[in-house]
């Protein structure tokens, strides 16, 4: 009886020990680990309580933080583990609620802002890498940062409504595709490079004054023809003359967009009419005027002026066993419309 009676006098003890605690019932602790006989206080400076064993391990400043200012209740479970808890929000949630995204427990310090950027699909480069924060994120304080949408206009609609040259309103140009002309690494809007998908600015038409093709404050008025730009070109050309040849106005069959209109072919000759790129005539001769003797009339032509070396004697000799032959150009094309031999 007597040691029954010892048993239940012990757990009493235990249960009002555990009662009387004031860090509640789930802290389960050796008391000894934190205080001694002399007296429940704690010595803070020597005290070291392994926090790795919890799910907020202590870090950078949270290492000399005053446990006190953490757990301000005894019952140390219910001390927060979140930051907002226990810091004020001077982003007034403009950024979420997750501190460890951009801070660390090393300090509030900010140094991964161009990794954040990218990770939320705007790279800062260009000129942007040398902006401040708050040149875009514009807000009633230094540190809310509204978030912005990732196309250019959303900063920019002031720039594309203000340009007059061009005056993108009046001709178009779209305000969601800033990129076709301007290019992120640039430093300035003037470094803009004109995308022309559709008339591409290659060699002599590589140019960046817009004015010197679109002489209209509407730029789609302006047709991609050659002869719109260049008829005067055309007109003026003598060696061939283009109008007394009957020249078609599509420059592009005989030219490039070479500056000075050099080179010249006519490739589609060998295909059309007589094989001047090709076969025996590849090489033969100089310029157009070299077989077409007559400028005003390109549709006749010599052969007897290279081959007969004005001498008809000669080619009539040739052609003793050849019926009905004349000494004429005609005739030499009737036999070799390909310019061979046989």
């Amino acid at each position: 009886m007597y040691r029954l009676s010892s048993i239940i006098v012990f757990l009493l003890g235990i249960t009002w020990v555990q009662a009387q605690s004031p860090h509640g019932p789930s802290f389960e602790v050796d008391c000894g680990a934190c205080h001694n006989s002399n007296g429940w206080d704690i010595n803070i400076d020597t005290f070291q309580y392994n926090h790795d064993t919890l799910s907020f391990r202590l870090e950078g400043i949270h290492l000399v933080t005053d446990c006190k200012e953490c757990h301000a209740s005894l019952v140390f479970d219910q001390a927060p583990s979140d930051c907002a808890s226990c810091h004020n929000d001077i982003h007034n949630m403009t950024v979420g609620n997750d501190c460890v995204r951009c801070h660390t427990p090393q300090s509030w310090l900010v140094d991964n802002i161009p990794e954040l950027h990218e990770e939320n699909g705007f790279p800062l480069i260009g000129i942007h890498g040398n902006l401040s924060c708050v040149d875009c994120h514009i807000s009633e304080t230094n540190q809310r940062f509204d978030r912005l949408g990732n196309d250019c206009i959303n900063c920019h609609m002031q720039d594309y409504l203000n340009t007059t040259a061009p005056n993108h309103q009046e001709i178009g140009y779209s305000a969601e595709n800033c990129m076709d002309c301007h290019d992120l690494f640039s430093s300035a809007w003037e470094d803009a490079v004109i995308r022309h998908f559709f008339f591409p600015l290659t060699l002599g038409h590589n140019t960046q004054e817009c004015q010197e093709c679109h002489l209209t404050a509407k730029y789609s008025d302006t047709s991609p023809e050659c002869v719109s730009c260049h008829l005067t070109d055309f007109n003026n050309t003598t060696e061939p003359d283009h109008q007394a040849g009957f020249f078609p106005m599509d420059c592009t069959l005989c030219h490039t967009t070479d500056p000075g209109w050099m080179p010249a072919g006519f490739p589609d000759h060998d295909n059309e009419f007589f094989p001047i790129y090709s076969g025996k005539h590849k090489g033969e001769w100089d310029s157009c005027i070299d077989c077409h003797t007559n400028s005003n009339d390109f549709s006749s032509f010599s052969c007897i002026d290279c081959h007969a070396h004005n001498n008809q004697s000669k080619v009539n000799n040739q052609h003793d066993e050849v019926n009905n032959f004349v000494y004429q150009s005609s005739a030499c094309y009737s036999c070799h419309p390909t310019g061979e031999a046989d």
